[in-house]
């Protein structure tokens, strides 16, 4: 029989394979795939356990310095697989669905958002990745916090009246305009504006032919888009759009688009946010 000097070695050794084995569960080595969730779980304070991202995950700041595996929509399971991830958090938009699926039957834990993120679903995503993380007072008061900011919102007047040209452009791609089905509509419609392309669906190229007719009065685009454009001048040069009210009254706002197209916890102060640039526009309107 061992004495209890003889033991003790064993007993440390026990007792560490034991914490070991309650930090890698509290704690798993996560990797997360969108912006939406990626904020809900950084403000759950949960961004130390994150390994790496993907490139739409721009905020905030320790999650945007991880290693990025590339496009959202576009993964690669090897790519994910290769960084020894435990558990994998992705939005609506991650795939393709085959790499979901070989991700998952790896053994890695796989949490899937199947339902497309928009304001009204924010808080189920909240609760649902605060019981995984059995933060659910955390939880609760981010709900709170977001109901506030809703109430703020909704309490805002419309901007009848205002016909809104969204604008989505990126180095390399030929800048299209937003219509219908699209989340820059629905934000639009939130704050009581009008959708200068509603008569169409989707993203389409800008043209000179649809901008004139539409006569937006004012244009939304990403800020990186306005730099990819040469800035102000630039957008001003595109087919069409200096005979428009918003290209004679040089009417533009810039905005990060992470934040306001994200549909995360940062979607609705950007909203607030916007709704004030564009009401400081309506003064110089023409009757």
């Amino acid at each position: 029989m061992m004495t209890l000097q003889q033991r003790i070695p064993f007993l440390v050794l026990l007792l560490a394979l034991v914490l070991c084995s309650h930090t890698v569960a509290a704690s798993p080595r996560t990797l997360v795939l969108g912006s939406d969730v990626a904020e809900i779980v950084a403000a759950l304070g949960e961004s130390d356990n994150v390994i790496a991202r993907d490139d739409t995950v721009d905020w905030p700041a320790e999650l945007a310095s991880l290693p990025s595996i590339g496009y959202l929509r576009n993964l690669s399971g090897e790519s994910v697989l290769s960084l020894a991830p435990q558990r994998v958090i992705a939005a609506q938009a991650a795939g393709p669905r085959e790499v979901l699926a070989q991700i998952e039957a790896s053994g890695v834990e796989l949490i899937h958002f199947e339902q497309s993120p928009q304001l009204d679903n924010l808080p189920a995503r909240i609760d649902t990745l605060a019981a995984i993380y059995g933060k659910q007072a955390e939880g609760k008061a981010l709900i709170e916090e977001l109901d506030r900011s809703r109430e703020q919102l909704a309490a805002l007047p419309p901007l009848d009246g205002l016909k809104v040209m969204f604008v989505l452009h990126h180095g390399g791609m030929t800048p299209m305009v937003a219509g219908q089905g699209t989340l820059a509509h629905q934000l639009v419609e939130r704050l009581g504006a009008t959708n200068a392309f509603a008569g169409m669906q989707g993203y389409r190229p800008i043209s000179a032919e649809g901008l004139v007719p539409a006569a937006p009065d004012v244009v939304i685009l990403p800020a990186d888009g306005l730099a990819a454009l040469g800035g102000p001048e630039g957008l001003w040069q595109l087919p069409g759009l200096s005979l428009t009210p918003a290209g004679k009254a040089h009417h533009y706002v810039a905005i990060n688009s992470g934040a306001l197209l994200g549909m995360g916890l940062r979607t609705t102060d950007a909203l607030i946010a916007l709704h004030g640039q564009l009401a400081a526009l309506t003064d110089d309107l023409s009757p």
